[in-house]
């Protein structure tokens, strides 16, 4: 595959960014009253209003023809295909798989993988109506309260996120997430709950995950201290893992161990079992409302033409501003407070996924790749970094997301968020002109000499891309397309940069070097490191030495009740 630099639309692009990058927005609305009609799509719960982007007829149509010259139509159907499009690690993309919500089969090395699917979900099912209902007990007798999901990366962000998002759809036990090896996130986290009552999820692929190992150790212990008998941690552990003589040793019963397979990249993986504790949360029937979301958004980008393909359009925005108008950075702006861990969500989805720099043929790219991914729920941003979008130097994308009906039923403070959440919008397109600070400032009475110096703080340039996602409401369904609608994206965008989006060996070279380090740390020779290193470990020895032995202590038992 040719590098995307070398591609006629590329070149032609190049070109007619430098004709277009003059132009306002305000002068494109001006010109076509029926801009926003053009530039919005419907798709299921969902509503993309992306007419207040720095695009023409003509920017799009090159878009589209990059599209297909890189060939995103070709590598999308190898992907629903079953084909190891995962080339470094010789794997299959199959996420899609796992809301396959159609069964009709998909294969893999001619294998159709659906019965295995379908049968985790079945167990899933049965896991969790025995949880919710109080049947399944722990060693005391007692109904499970608490549930904690230790994990970390795919295995911790993703649930979270869902799980918080579907907060109104709670009525299971509580749902609590342990992923930093940081000891006060466990602390923290257990202090006030009853051993009795808690379950926790232990989600590791291959149960050796360091930072999860560690604090279910830790856990472990924390259980023992109360029970006495090893025989309590397989009512108070499960396991989603494919591990199954590590489960075993570490005291899960194997028949709760929920399996997934190498063709589910982490961070595409709460649509398996490793969505377990969303499951807990809402119940089995949401949870497959979830699945049926993404599915759709799957056929959605499976069938639709690139010309009214949701991901497809959303990949090549962010290309057009990454590539052409060196957007470094890209916010995520979520005007619902339940979608507050959204913005990390996808800084792994996007920044783990395509943060390459090298080809899949194993060649340095030659140009930007994926951008900083970053956000906060409005309207909180708003009193934080927004004065950089409207009046910094640096050109930033935003994507608002918005959903029109809240599940509370505070009218007013509904409709004050989304004033604010539109108003941003219109604000970064239009801009405040010279003339319009001017007029503004004359209109408050100030005398002439103090107009003029204050007119260059009151401008704002506008002329800042964003798009609007409207959904209904944050249900279930909704929360899935939105997901897969940015998994999506970030395939197309892969694609196009001619990388590959399913591996992550940026997170290797750290991990091997801690291995190096811990044992230095817990009293062997200080080994071979450069001079800031070396030193920042002695300068940490004595205080770590301090601390006592390296296994540490959990915090102590809630008291019964």
């Amino acid at each position: 595959m040719p590098r995307a630099d070398t591609l006629p639309a590329w070149r032609a692009l190049a070109e007619h960014h430098r004709e277009l990058r003059g132009l306002h927005l305000r002068g494109l609305f001006a010109r076509d009253p029926g801009r926003f009609q053009a530039l919005s799509l419907e798709e299921g719960a969902l509503f993309l209003d992306y007419s207040k982007h720095r695009v023409t007829a003509e920017t799009l149509g090159l878009l589209f023809q990059l599209a297909r010259e890189a060939r995103v139509e070709e590598r999308r159907e190898a992907m629903f295909a079953g084909q190891r499009i995962n080339t470094t690690e010789g794997r299959a993309v199959l996420h899609v798989a796992l809301r396959n919500r159609s069964r009709r089969p998909i294969l893999v090395d001619g294998r159709d993988v659906m019965p295995e699917v379908e049968a985790v979900l079945a167990r899933m099912r049965r896991f969790t109506e025995a949880l919710r209902s109080g049947s399944w007990r722990g060693w005391t007798g007692r109904p499970i309260t608490d549930v904690v999901n230790i994990g970390i990366g795919g295995s911790d962000l993703g649930p979270a996120m869902a799980t918080q998002a579907l907060r109104p759809y709670h009525d299971g036990p509580r749902c609590h997430f342990v992923s930093n090896v940081d000891g006060s996130h466990l602390h923290d986290t257990l202090a006030g709950l009853d051993p009795e009552t808690t379950l926790f999820i232990v989600a590791s692929k291959t149960f050796t995950t360091q930072e999860t190992l560690t604090n279910a150790r830790s856990a472990r212990r924390w259980l023992l201290e109360r029970a006495g008998d090893e025989a309590a941690v397989a009512r108070h552990f499960v396991a989603v893992s494919t591990n199954a003589e590590a489960v075993r040793v570490f005291g899960i019963d194997t028949e709760h161990m929920f399996e997934f397979w190498d063709w589910v990249g982490g961070r595409y993986s709460m649509w398996s079992a490793i969505g377990l504790p969303i499951a807990v949360a809402v119940g089995m029937d949401r949870f497959e409302e979830l699945l049926a979301g993404a599915h759709a958004m799957d056929e959605h980008f499976r069938t639709a033409p690139l010309e009214r393909n949701l991901p497809v359009i959303l990949g090549l925005l962010g290309i057009w501003y990454t590539d052409f108008f060196g957007a470094a950075t890209h916010a995520v702006l979520p005007y619902d407070q339940h979608l507050q861990r959204l913005p990390a969500y996808l800084q792994q989805l996007e920044m783990e996924s395509n943060g390459k720099r090298v080809t899949l043929e194993g060649e340095p790219v030659g140009y930007p790749t994926c951008p900083v991914v970053w956000g906060e729920p409005g309207t909180n941003g708003q009193h934080a970094f927004y004065q950089l979008l409207h009046q910094g130097t640096q050109l930033v994308p935003a994507d608002f997301i918005l959903p029109l009906q809240p599940h509370h039923p505070l009218a007013e403070h509904h409709r004050i968020l989304v004033a604010n959440c539109l108003a941003q919008t219109e604000a970064l397109m239009k801009g405040r002109t010279e003339e319009e600070a001017r007029a503004e400032l004359r209109a408050q009475g100030l005398p002439e000499p103090e107009v003029e110096r204050l007119v260059p703080h009151r401008v704002f340039p506008g002329n800042r891309p964003s798009s609007t996602i409207l959904l209904e409401r944050l249900t279930p369904f909704a929360l899935g397309q939105l997901v897969a609608l940015y998994e999506h994206k970030v395939f197309v965008q892969g694609t196009i940069w001619g990388i590959n989006s399913f591996d992550q060996w940026g997170v290797e070279l750290g991990k091997q070097l801690a291995k190096a380090i811990l044992p230095e740390l817990e009293g062997a020779p200080v080994g071979p490191h450069d001079a800031s290193t070396a030193g920042l470990i002695r300068r940490c020895l004595p205080r770590l030495q301090a601390l006592g032995a390296p296994s540490g202590r959990a915090p102590e038992p809630a008291p019964a009740d």
